[in-house]
């Protein structure tokens, strides 16, 4: 489906396939009297439109292209069932890791709907990324994510914008066209002050992925001043994840080529066994130190190891060192070591 046609579509529609947040009767007799049911409202976010919770591990997905090139859609619908099989907790695609300034408009509409396709009957929550360099745009991908039935959605900031008057803007028309929960993803300048303003005039954003500074300096104020409303993920390759645990962090983004050890060290650290946590996270740290350096195709070599991708292509993200055969030789020997750890 092309994004034009999206645009075009009526919100009589819409809101046919949209799958209602639960409404105390009271609160819905006073919405349909005011006329107002299907309007945009301030949910309660605690989990998606389907009764997924929307905390814990939710990796950015990777995005597979074919030897020619191309999107590869069938394996991008088995990387949500690996991901879900790993026991992540979310699955996040397109985003930064995902390559989606290299996808096409109707590249992205097609990826989206075959990882509905596949999540829609998965544990795993399904969160599409909306952003595009205008707000009409990205408000057509949130009309869009809405109709096929995701959890939520999340969108970078434009990466020409003016102001943070702009800014708001932005959110507000993607606030507008969907009423899914919406993930902001913070970046560059976006201030703890301008997040709080966004929860204020976007009823639907209740969700940061905060990687504007450090999410160690930012976690507490964001959750103070906020009165805990706004719910704190974290990205960075959860480097920090212990530490962004202690703080109150409510889940993390990190990639998906080893998520089943991120996953791993979130059950252990909600169930009280820290220790364990700590020695697993130094497992995954092994891994997380190498991907650094040799970015994307690092973790597209990894899933192709782990037998989800038929190989590492990517059309952007090379790491600051060249993947060469010793580094991939490096990847073999920690994934090796780190096998036991793995779920999936």
């Amino acid at each position: 489906m092309k994004v034009a046609s999206v645009l075009s579509c009526s919100r009589d529609r819409r809101h046919r396939s949209f799958y209602p947040l639960p409404l105390v009767r009271r609160e819905f007799l006073r919405l349909l009297g005011a006329g107002t049911v299907g309007a945009t409202v301030r949910p309660a976010v605690v989990s998606g439109p389907t009764g997924k919770p929307l905390a814990g591990i939710f990796p950015i997905a990777q995005t597979p292209f074919t030897g020619s090139g191309k999107l590869d859609v069938d394996t991008l619908a088995r990387e949500v069932e690996f991901v879900n099989r790993a026991g992540a907790h979310g699955f996040v695609w397109p985003q930064m890791a995902s390559e989606y300034t290299t996808l096409s408009e109707s590249e992205r509409i097609a990826g989206a709907e075959a990882i509905l396709q596949t999540g829609k009957r998965l544990r795993a929550a399904i969160v599409i990324g909306v952003q595009a360099d205008d707000a009409k745009t990205a408000a057509a991908y949130a009309r869009h994510a809405e109709r096929i039935g995701a959890d939520a959605i999340i969108a970078i900031p434009p990466a020409k914008r003016d102001d943070d008057a702009a800014l708001v803007d932005y959110y507000q028309a993607i606030g507008a066209a969907s009423r899914l929960p919406l993930f902001v993803q913070a970046v560059g300048d976006m201030s703890v002050d301008l997040l709080l303003r966004l929860t204020k005039v976007v009823p639907a954003f209740r969700y940061v992925k905060d990687e504007a500074g450090s999410p160690l300096a930012r976690i507490g104020p964001l959750r103070a001043r906020s009165g805990d409303a706004l719910k704190v993920f974290t990205g960075g390759h959860g480097i920090t994840l212990l530490d962004e645990l202690k703080r109150g962090a409510s889940g993390s983004m990190p990639a998906a080529a080893f998520v089943d050890i991120y996953a791993s060290v979130w059950r252990l650290w909600q169930a009280g066994k820290r220790r364990e946590a700590m020695d697993l996270f130094g497992k995954a740290l092994l891994l997380i130190t190498e991907v650094q350096a040799y970015g994307i195709e690092s973790l597209k070599y990894i899933l192709q190891l782990r037998g989800i991708f038929p190989n590492h292509a990517v059309r952007s993200g090379k790491g600051s060192a060249p993947l060469d055969e010793s580094g991939k030789q490096t990847l073999r020997d920690i994934l090796e070591f780190v096998k036991p750890y793995l779920k999936a």
